[in-house]
């Protein structure tokens, strides 16, 4: 692991494999490392660069205390892509990591070759509002939930019925997420993405996918696409029998949509 100072902030990043620069975006709560059990492999044998990285609030980047807005997200991300010299690249980003590369693509356009917006959402409607505030009404508390209830519940709130109905499987899940614990990501949950951003979407240039999946209960396939709507030219895969984390899921059908895209830039 190494590290870039980008907006004040250090952040731990890896580089690695050879070809045009990828730069993947995890989303809230989540180490970059995440990328590595699938996509990262797919991305290297296609022939790309891959960078990853732990957003602020993910140790080992830095951890600083308070509220993160999201101009904070996309001042970071940027100042990582200037740091490594890595723009214009191509920018493969889930949940909150797809609205980061999202604004990238909206407000620093030279930097991005292309994007991948995985599990994306343009607005919030009433029951992602309430999860949300749940979120941060947990935070206020300073209760600190036991891994016990929290993998379980996450469990069920991130993947598909099936994949919850396959005990074999979500067996292993159900023991990652006990294992992990709390990444210490609480100034995540002040993120806005609920704002709708549907009239500045429309601005972006750049060739953009968005990935849905039918099982998502974070960002549901019909709020997806009304971003690929809003996005010019911007096309629409939706990958069946997944949930939140359909890149986990369902990583060969995401890769093949990941570098059938890439590809064509």
């Amino acid at each position: 692991m190494r590290y870039v100072t980008a907006n004040g902030i250090r952040l731990a990043y890896d580089r690695t494999g050879d070809g045009d620069d990828v730069l993947l975006i995890m989303g809230s709560g989540a180490s970059g490392r995440v990328w590595t059990a699938h996509q990262t492999p797919a991305l290297h044998r296609a022939g790309y660069r891959t960078i990853t990285f732990d957003n602020r609030g993910i140790a080992p980047s830095d951890v600083p205390p308070g509220r993160y807005s999201l101009d904070d997200m996309v001042a970071d991300t940027v100042g990582l892509i200037e740091a490594l010299d890595a723009g214009p690249c191509h920018l493969v980003g889930t949940s909150l990591g797809a609205v980061i590369a999202e604004e990238i693509a909206l407000r620093r356009p030279e930097l991005v070759r292309s994007a991948v917006l995985m599990a994306t959402r343009s607005r919030s409607d009433l029951v992602r509002r309430a999860l949300n505030r749940a979120d941060q009404v947990l935070n206020e508390s300073g209760v600190q939930l036991p891994p016990g209830y929290s993998g379980p519940t996450t469990v069920l709130q991130m993947f598909s019925p099936r994949t919850l109905n396959d005990e074999s499987t979500v067996s292993l899940w159900l023991d990652v997420f006990e294992l992990s614990g709390d990444n210490g990501s609480s100034g995540q949950d002040w993120v806005d993405v609920g704002a709708d951003r549907r009239d500045l979407l429309c601005r972006i240039t750049v060739p953009c996918r968005v990935i849905t999946f039918t099982d998502d209960l974070i960002c549901p396939p019909h709020l997806g696409a009304e971003v690929a709507d809003a996005i010019p030219d911007c096309d629409l895969v939706e990958i069946d029998g997944a949930g939140h984390l359909g890149n986990l899921e369902r990583p060969d059908e995401v890769n093949a949509a990941i570098v059938e895209f890439l590809g064509k830039f």
